[in-house]
């Protein structure tokens, strides 16, 4: 029984600090850097003795554990006789034509255990055999390294004299000494795949691969490593995306804090942000106004819901929301502003002089005078984006931002809608007055804009405000007129003749399928053709 366990454990799955079946899809990939070497690969962790220096989580088993398990594989039984010291035994197996440089899951070789164990004769064997000197486990940390860590001088001395490279120390401000307080979060930064061509660029976001997976990296500034004030920003930016989950909000998939550089991932969108896409399509029809706006308020009131406390954006903005493939709007940015809380709904700017811009418009007026504000600053926002979708451009276009920011926030002067009336319902006038409305405590909450939305999109839906959404009757008409037109003069097919009330009658039989299944033009021709000789 006994060994049987011992030979499960070898077979265990992969440790939690790690995301599930992510070694397994990557091997090729991790220990490329050995494939001069071309050792043999085992799909075994070897979990005897000292673990890797760099390893999060360092298990070690009891003494009376050490006997040799049976059906273990050659590379298996290699490393556990340089784990026990078996001098004899390893050489018997390399003489038995084992590869000196074999691997197991983790890209740990016999030279790594004997150097974690202090083996020294173990070691001078190895090498002797031509032991690749550098080769680095998963995590890095070379056969030099483990010696050091664990304090067997001797075997240090000995890879330091052949040439050993001791990798530099790699920790970071968030760096735990406990390796049992490593993050759920925590990825393993081999994992991810950035582009050379793309380069790193300092604290932004670069799109990158993992586990095959395309995500959006947003790369910590070296620079920044001996600043607490950026230390805690990256902390308070990652506290508050970990507990966020919420279909308008953007997916937080997990961070590197324990390895330099520091990074944080999340889920990454082909679309951009939505200010791209309103710099393209100008002025939205009042569906899409609506569509959106009711993406954005569930967004921000999941966030202004969070408990224990909620979670105010202070910078909510088109470049600030992210579209999806399906059209979807997903609130990101948050966090990036430092707050000094004053309680749970009041707070200021912790660094106004670094956090405000005179020129963004869509911050509240009590954020650019700097004072105590509450939620109500995201709604403010929010007011203006809508102004911005319905008009097609920010309040006060083509003023300079400054200048509109002044007189927005300081003048209290908002500009007047100038789409048509029967354009955009008046319930929709009315809210973006309240949301952008100078005193804060006229701006409704979210919770209670989703209501007005769906209210107005009930309204606009009873009244007929989505013809926009699809042609107009006397449209398609015009377009199936033309059509009909074609067809006649061609060679092989009789004039048609026009006649309007069959048309129309067809039209309304056939217009629940125009808007539902998006029927080309041929299709509904020929249902007007049929109808038009069943008549005479």
């Amino acid at each position: 029984m006994k060994m049987e366990n011992l030979a499960s454990q070898l077979k265990r799955g992969i440790s939690r600090q790690f995301s599930t079946g992510s070694l397994k899809r990557s091997l090729s990939r991790q220990f490329s850097r050995q494939s001069s070497l071309d050792p043999r690969r085992n799909n075994l962790r070897f979990s005897f003795g000292r673990q890797s220096s760099l390893d999060p989580i360092r298990r070690r088993n009891s003494e009376d554990e050490m006997s040799v398990p049976e059906n273990l594989d050659s590379t298996m039984q290699l490393l556990f006789m340089a784990c026990r010291g078996d001098v004899k035994g390893v050489e018997d197996l390399l003489n038995g034509g084992i590869d000196v440089n074999s691997i197991d899951l983790d890209g740990r070789t016999a030279l790594h255990i004997a150097a974690c164990e202090g083996h020294v004769e173990v070691v001078k064997l190895l090498l002797s055999r031509n032991a690749n000197i550098d080769a680095r486990d998963r995590w890095g940390s070379t056969a030099a390294a483990d010696a050091k860590y664990y304090g067997n001088v001797e075997v240090y001395e000995i890879l330091k004299a052949r040439g050993a490279k001791v990798p530099k120390t790699r920790k970071t401000p968030m760096t735990v000494a406990n390796p049992q307080e490593v993050p759920e979060y925590e990825l393993n930064p081999m994992e991810l795949q950035i582009r050379k061509s793309d380069g790193i660029t300092k604290g932004s976001y670069q799109v990158a691969k993992w586990n095959g997976t395309r995500v959006s990296v947003k790369i910590f500034d070296k620079d920044s490593y001996s600043d607490p004030e950026s230390i805690n920003a990256f902390k308070y930016e990652l506290t508050l995306l970990e507990k966020v989950r919420h279909p308008n909000v953007v997916q937080f998939v997990g961070a590197v804090t324990q390895n330099i550089p520091m990074m944080i991932v999340s889920e990454y969108h082909a679309k951009g942000n939505f200010q791209n896409y309103l710099q393209k399509k100008g002025r939205l029809s009042t569906s899409k106004v609506l569509r959106f706006a009711v993406d954005i308020a569930r967004g921000m009131n999941y966030l202004h819901e969070c408990k224990p406390d909620p979670i105010i954006h202070c910078n909510l903005q088109p470049k600030n929301v992210l579209l999806d493939n399906g059209g979807k709007l997903k609130i990101a940015g948050f966090g990036l502003l430092r707050l000094s809380k004053l309680s749970a709904d009041k707070a200021k700017l912790a660094r106004p002089d670094d956090q405000l811009d005179p020129s963004n418009i869509y911050m509240a007026p009590e954020i650019h005078k700097d004072m105590i504000f509450d939620r109500g600053v995201d709604a403010y926002s929010f007011g203006v984006m809508l102004y911005e979708m319905i008009e097609g451009g920010v309040p006060f276009h083509p003023k300079p931002a400054e200048e509109a920011v002044k007189l927005m926030c300081f003048e209290q002067k908002r500009p007047p809608l100038k789409i048509k009336s029967k354009s955009c319902p008046w319930e929709l006038r009315e809210l973006i007055g309240e949301c952008w409305d100078q005193e804060p405590l006229i701006r409704p909450t979210f919770s209670e804009i989703i209501v007005r939305l769906e209210r107005i999109v009930a309204s606009c839906t009873k009244q007929g405000w989505w013809k926009d959404t699809f042609k107009l009757p006397c449209l398609l008409l015009q377009e199936m007129r033309g059509n009909l037109s074609s067809l006649g003069k061609s060679k092989n097919q009789t004039r048609i003749s026009w006649e309007v009330p069959i048309l129309i009658s067809s039209f309304q039989t056939f217009i629940f399928e125009i808007v539902c299944y998006k029927l080309d033009l041929n299709k509904i021709l020929n249902h007007v053709h049929i109808k038009r000789k069943k008549k005479r």
